[in-house]
């Protein structure tokens, strides 16, 4: 699990690099790793940059007639989040993410954004800009509370809104946006408390870092 630790104003969780190589011999299984817990579609982890591994290095020790299965570097991630829990910006090698709380965001039941919304939601604009981004994802979510019904269409009420006022920013016939409502599906934490249905209830933006 990352380590984190207090920097500022902000909590930083250490930048976790991985590489996986697997070691198989013949005729026995090999193991995988635990995907972990299910993301919105079009979220996962996609960096897989190939190191070369010579399989005959003596160094390696491997067991008699084994051989190396492809290794492979996993996604870098940076997590910074403030200390309200408000907002949080995680980067990888491929994406970078804003999640905003609903409560930054909006009143409670309620899809219209307000004028601190506004301030914040420019500030992933100008981010979006810097990056030459120009395929954006905006998912709204909420916790279990209420019927899933209600969850979905407020969730995607709240996501067309934030896309809204990220369109006004950009001002950018070359963007597109791809923009979901998810209700309570996914959730980063559990909705067995008010804490953790406070941080489900929220809207991702997602966009592609440095695309040119």
């Amino acid at each position: 699990m990352p380590h984190t630790r207090k920097a500022g104003p902000l909590t930083t969780s250490a930048t976790l690099l991985l590489l996986t190589a697997t070691l198989y011999a013949p005729g026995t299984p090999t193991a995988h790793a635990d995907d972990g817990p299910s993301v919105p579609p079009g979220t996962e982890a996609t960096a897989a940059a190939p190191v070369k591994v010579d399989p005959n290095d003596p160094d390696l020790k491997l067991p008699e007639g084994a051989t190396l299965a492809e290794p492979k570097v996993l996604d870098i991630k940076s997590v910074v989040e403030d200390q309200s829990g408000d907002e949080r910006r995680e980067d990888t090698n491929a994406d970078v993410k804003f999640a905003l709380q609903a409560e930054v965001l909006f009143g409670k039941d309620s899809a219209k954004l307000s004028a601190d919304a506004k301030r914040r939601i420019n500030a992933i604009a100008q981010e979006i800009k810097k990056q030459n981004a120009t395929r954006i994802r905006v998912f709204g979510f909420t916790d279990n509370l209420g019927s899933a019904a209600h969850g979905d269409v407020l969730s995607k009420q709240r996501a067309n809104a934030v896309q809204d006022a990220l369109d006004d920013d950009l001002n950018d016939p070359n963007i597109t946006f791809e923009v979901r409502g998810y209700g309570e599906q996914y959730p980063i934490a559990s909705n067995a408390t008010e804490e953790g249905r406070r941080k489900n209830r929220r809207v991702e933006v997602t966009f592609p870092r440095g695309e040119n």
